[in-house]
């Protein structure tokens, strides 16, 4: 079932401009729909709903199957990325080490459930099924940056970090 994010799309005419280009060379083609998705979440960073109809509507195919096929595949998300991305392990090694206690923590603190974005655009979480650094676990990764041996009273002080970063 469709629910409405909370961030506000904001695509502007020069993103619409450069996805149609692309569905128009591409729509010719067999399969055009998966290339014509990445593109648009190339173009946009995510494929909300006003652009999943764009789609729909340029390829001649009901929006039914392009929701099914965005959500098929994990490589593409409905909703908005943030600034920093936050991703938390949940392979074996860190489940069994409490990662899933991390994640909690994360969703309690930034107000928002796992695949979501903070009202604020500032951060989305998301889980991941391993990171290669098992002899850490449990692991979180902000953007590029690793912490490892994570316990929840960690959370505040390195979400810190990134919100000190974004008000220099």
């Amino acid at each position: 079932m469709y629910q409405k994010p909370v961030i506000p799309f904001k695509g502007t005419k020069a993103q619409e401009a450069e996805l149609r280009e692309y569905i128009e060379l591409e729509k010719v083609q067999p399969g055009a729909l998966m290339p014509v998705l990445q593109k648009a979440q190339e173009i946009y960073g995510y494929l909300p709903i006003e652009v999943q109809t764009i789609i729909a509507d340029e390829l001649g195919i009901s929006l039914s199957e392009v929701y099914g096929v965005a959500t098929f595949y994990s490589q593409f998300s409905l909703n908005p990325k943030g600034e920093h991305r936050i991703s938390i392990c949940l392979g074996t090694a860190c489940y069994v080490k409490g990662a899933d206690k991390i994640l909690e923590g994360l969703e309690k603190t930034l107000g928002i459930k796992c695949g979501e974005c903070t009202p604020d655009g500032v951060f989305s979480l998301d889980s991941c099924r391993c990171v290669g650094a098992c002899g850490l676990a449990p692991v979180m990764m902000v953007d590029d940056d690793v912490y490892g041996r994570m316990t929840v009273d960690q959370i505040d002080g390195i979400l810190q970090k990134y919100t000190k970063k974004r008000r220099k």
